[in-house]
């Protein structure tokens, strides 16, 4: 390897030349003074980017400012390049207010619609998908913008890489895949990370353009990017780029460098790209020792300036009341009523119905989902749909729901909102990842509303087994920022998805199989939204609470129209994720007594909490001890017969019947 880095000056202007050394110098002495914060306690944490500068402000430097990016934790130069005062991410580093997550995350954990950055989170993989999603809402746009995201050599050997740039292949995205390749992820070697001599290479897998560019030379690095993004402006498609970098300090400050061989560190160093560019530039006259050292000093006084700002700024004081409502989004929903006029349908035709009012009423609405397209989903729900809105909003996806879940939250990052199909509930362990990190944690961490639905069809009853069959929404509903619907019947199912669809934060929303073709009800025609949070009391008593949800509803009403003599109340969840706590309480103080019944297995279900929280609540009004009745503790059998005796239903009238006589 060459120890000295060979530099093209081409067509640049010298103000350009001495733009990038400035650019590149400035992040450089704000990490050589962290160091120094760092051995004093004063910053927590510090992943160093020394040596791989020219790669953030040569890709940053070529784009516009109103085009995304998504860096990684050694992309300081992004930040610096896009202009963020340095207060503010003093402040971040710091964990003030006057940062970008009020304290909630750190170093470069957060992203800033202001500057058009999309943070990291440190699963590395997801956030190339989210680059897909910020992506195909530029080319629905028609507004000519590329983005760029970044990994690392470790972060390519993640399923989302390849997820990611499959999905921008197959749908032509102008997306910059920028690889760091740098040497180590943490102390691994990259022999031990990948088995081909060059990860450009994976490009030609995808049909994707892809090249090779010294990380190290700014000068190759900012111009290459340069070309290649206004050719990607101009027809846009993916391309996957491969920096060729060192990763000079540790993974982070306190893991070291000891792993690395010391020739292999000493070749790097001499290859650092800003004091080789500094010799460049000195030697063609275009930088004096001067002007150098005026560089140096105004950016020194900067950041001394700026660090006393961060310094001053207060510490945060804890306040319960911020901290719970930043949960979600504020959202003042307004009600559209339904109609009198009414037609006879299924669940499943009522689901279909509000996915195309919500098509015509959001024109930014994209609808994903495997073979959703012409071939109208599995169930049929979006069939004709494509006629009516176009294959660019009712997408086919590839088999992969970790980087659709990703690239549904990036659409919603550029101003679109997405409905994601997962095909069965229980695929949504392939893509439980970005919906528990990146749609929950969202607004809670940088303020940025997820607009996505994920509709999940469920549950068992159809003879399809352990892999088809889950009613899984306690994987869920005990993450904070997501909400969860659960419906039981069609006016319920439409009325909640258009408000779904319009709610700014995530949404759940689990879709019975098992009820799509056999429950009819009497169902608006126009579009009109309910409330998400209410619960529905279809039954009035005095003897007994029953609580439950989705199948188990139609299972408890059979269960009561055979036993007529059982005075009742009827609570439909109908949302499990914000709870009405307040509907429960107010029955059970009626009646005295509470059975709450779900089609999932018992350990960790809804049902153990709405347990806990009546006892907690209602303890001084019970009659009797709450009673859960849910399925086996097994996974769910396909024969007939064994899946008649996982079901809940086969235990709930037994255990009702001695409730009531307790």
């Amino acid at each position: 390897m060459s120890k000295s880095i060979s530099y093209s000056k081409n067509t640049l202007e010298n103000s350009t030349l001495l733009k990038l050394y400035k650019s590149m110098l400035k992040p450089r002495l704000i990490e050589e003074k962290m160091l120094i914060l760092l051995r004093q306690g004063k910053i927590s944490k510090w992943f160093s980017g020394i040596g791989q500068e020219a790669i953030s402000v040569g890709v940053t430097s070529a784009l516009t400012k109103d085009e995304y990016m998504l860096p990684m934790h050694r992309n300081l130069g992004v930040f610096t390049t896009r202009e963020i005062p340095l207060h503010r991410l003093f402040s971040q580093w710091q964990g003030k207010m006057n940062g970008f997550t009020k304290g909630r995350d750190r170093s470069f954990h957060f992203g800033t619609q202001e500057y058009n950055i999309v943070g990291m989170i440190s699963h590395l993989g997801p956030q190339l998908g989210v680059a897909d999603g910020i992506a195909l809402a530029n080319k629905l746009k028609k507004n000519n913008q590329v983005c760029a995201v970044f990994t690392g050599e470790g972060g390519t050997s993640e399923g989302d890489f390849h997820e990611a740039l499959n999905v921008a292949s197959v749908w032509s995205l102008p997306v910059l895949f920028c690889i760091e390749n740098n040497g180590y992820g943490l102390s691994t070697p990259a022999s031990e990370q990948y088995n081909c001599e060059h990860l450009a290479d994976r490009g030609k897998g995808y049909g994707m353009e892809n090249h090779i560019i010294d990380g190290n030379n700014i000068i190759e690095v900012y111009t290459e990017v340069s070309k290649i993004a206004e050719s990607v402006r101009e027809n846009p498609r993916p391309i996957l780029l491969e920096f060729k970098t060192f990763r000079m300090r540790g993974h982070e400050e306190a893991s070291g460098t000891k792993y690395v061989p010391k020739d292999l560190m000493d070749t790097w160093a001499a290859k650092d790209p800003i004091s080789n560019y500094r010799v460049y530039l000195v030697k063609k006259k275009i930088l004096t020792d001067a002007l150098d050292e005026e560089y140096h000093s105004e950016i020194k006084n900067e950041i001394d300036v700026h660090l006393k700002m961060a310094y001053d700024e207060e510490e945060i004081i804890p306040n319960l009341t911020t901290e719970l409502n930043d949960v979600y989004t504020s959202y003042e929903s307004v009600n559209v009523n339904p109609s009198s006029e009414t037609k006879n349908i299924r669940l499943i035709d009522a689901i279909s119905k509000s996915l195309e009012q919500s098509m015509r009423k959001h024109h930014n609405l994209v609808i994903m989902g495997q073979d959703i397209a012409e071939y109208g989903g599995v169930f049929k729900i979006t069939d004709g749909f494509v006629e009516k809105y176009g294959k660019e909003r009712v997408r086919n996806t590839p088999i992969c729901e970790s980087a659709i879940v990703a690239a549904a939250y990036g659409l919603a990052i550029n101003g679109m909102k997405a409905v994601m199909e997962m095909q069965f509930a229980d695929f949504v362990s392939s893509g439980f990842n970005p919906i528990v990190n990146l749609l929950a944690k969202s607004n809670y961490r940088w303020s940025q509303p997820a607009d996505v639905v994920v509709r999940m069809p469920c549950g068992g009853g159809v003879g399809a087994g352990p892999f088809h069959s889950q009613t899984n929404e306690a994987w869920f509903t005990k993450t904070p920022g997501l909400k969860v619907i659960y419906p039981a019947f069609p006016q319920d199912a439409k009325g909640l998805l258009n408000a779904a669809i319009n709610d700014p934060n995530p949404v759940l929303f689990f879709e019975h199989k098992g009820l799509y073709r056999s429950v009819y009800q009497e169902v608006s025609e126009g579009y009109f939204t309910l409330e998400i949070g209410k619960a529905a009391v279809l039954k009035e008593g005095d003897d007994v609470t029953i609580i439950s949800y989705g199948a188990g509803v139609h299972w408890a009403l059979e269960t009561l129209e055979k036993n007529s003599q059982i005075s009742a109340d009827l609570i439909d969840l109908r949302s499990l994720q914000p709870l009405d706590t307040e509907a429960i309480y107010q029955s059970v103080r009626k009646t005295g007594k509470a059975i709450i019944l779900q089609e999932d297995s018992m350990f960790g279900g809804i049902a153990s909490d709405v347990s806990a929280l009546i006892t907690e609540n209602c303890f001084e009004q019970l009659d009797a001890p709450v009673k859960r009745v849910a399925s086996l503790e097994t996974p769910i059998p396909f024969v007939p017969q064994l899946e008649k005796q996982y079901q809940a239903k086969n235990s709930f009238e037994s255990s009702l019947l001695a409730l009531i006589n307790y």
